[in-house]
Order: C-alpha cells, then structure tokens, then sequence
C-alpha cells in the first residue's frame, strides 16, 4: 500500500495519480478548478450536452460533470491532453466507426484538446446514451 503524502489516502500502487482536493460540488466549480485555456472547451461540452439531454439533471458524481436522468447518463472530464467523454462500454462500440482516430476504452472516449473537438458527435453520443440507458430501463420509446 501507497499512501499520499499530500492527502494522506492509501492506494495499492505508489504513486497513484488521483485528486488530492476535496470533489467539486457543482460542475460550474469543477470548471472553474480546471486550466485556463481549457475552460471555454468544458463550458461549450456542458453546453452541448444540456441541449442535447434538456430533462437531464446536471450533478457531480465520480467527481466529474453528470448528466442524470433516473441513472447516470453520460460523464465529461477535464484530463492533461484530452477531454475525456464517459458514455458507457455499448456506446463506444456503437459509435466506434465515427470515433476513428479518437482513442477509446472501454466506455471512455479520449479528445485531444490539439485537435477539433466534435461537439454535434458528443450530442449524439448523449442522446443515444439517453434512449439506450433510459429509456430502456423505464419500458419507453
């Protein structure tokens, strides 16, 4: 066991990269703790998915910006090189002939900030989140 000289949690891997600070409470503070220059980038992604999601309700959880609806819908994180969008393992291979070039993991979607950031393929992502993970779950659609 690791133990964070910082924060004082214990990890089973030394030097486990984790958030020492105390989780944001609401997304527009989660912005705010994040780089500058990547701010506008976080703003315009909270942006498309309240479009793209309206019924959701926004919230932190896994100390990253939520979209709820019933369940978790969709996540979105600031990370060093790339946002990290989190849809869930079934819509990554749904969409995995669209996110060519994109690195993917199992439910993660890597976007590197050095390149566009598809903003309408995020919505899309959201809203097939939305009837799958929902919609399905509460026998509608």
């Amino acid at each position: 066991m690791w133990k964070c000289p910082k924060c004082g949690r214990t990890f089973r891997s030394a030097g486990q990269q984790h958030y020492c600070g105390q989780p944001p409470v609401t997304i527009d503070e989660y912005i705010s703790e994040q780089e500058e220059e990547i701010q506008p980038i976080l703003r315009k992604v909270r942006e498309t998915l309240k479009a793209a999601l309206p019924e959701s309700i926004e919230k932190i959880s896994w100390s990253m910006p939520t979209y709820w609806q019933g369940r978790n819908i969709i996540h979105f994180a600031a990370q060093k090189a790339h946002l990290g969008i989190y849809p869930g393992a079934e819509a990554v291979a749904a969409f995995q002939e669209r996110l060519a070039g994109c690195k993917t993991s199992k439910g993660a979607i890597q976007f590197p900030y050095k390149k566009e950031i598809p903003y309408e393929l995020i919505a899309e992502i959201a809203k097939w989140c939305l009837q799958h993970y929902y919609y399905d779950d509460v026998g509608g659609e």
